[in-house]
């Protein structure tokens, strides 16, 4: 059986348009400034908000504290859930109750 090639464009943009609903499930304890959401860093042992953020109109997000960073919100699920790209997509269309195939 053939897989469909995941529709990551689609994914990207539908979890953009939902980014402020996104990020504020995985990363509860944030707090929004500006246009960023900052929180915690689960991946480390961070105890002070302010180096991890997340920008909520493209979905860019970074650590500045140890160079991480990301194009999307598919990298920050597949950096936070310890997913590769395919694994996040998915898991966001499910979310978002979107095909990821289209």
């Amino acid at each position: 059986m053939k897989h469909r090639p995941i529709a990551y464009q689609r994914i990207s943009e539908a979890a953009r348009a939902n980014c402020a609903a996104i990020v504020t499930q995985w990363l509860p304890r944030g707090k929004r400034q500006g246009v960023e959401w900052c929180a915690l860093n689960p991946r480390r042992d961070d105890r002070r908000i302010g180096s991890f953020r997340i920008n909520l109109r493209t979905g860019a997000w970074a650590d500045f504290a140890i160079d991480e960073r990301g194009g999307d919100l598919i990298s920050l699920a597949a950096y936070l859930f310890g997913l590769n790209q395919a694994e996040a997509a998915l898991r966001i269309a499910q979310m978002l109750g979107i095909d990821p195939n289209e």
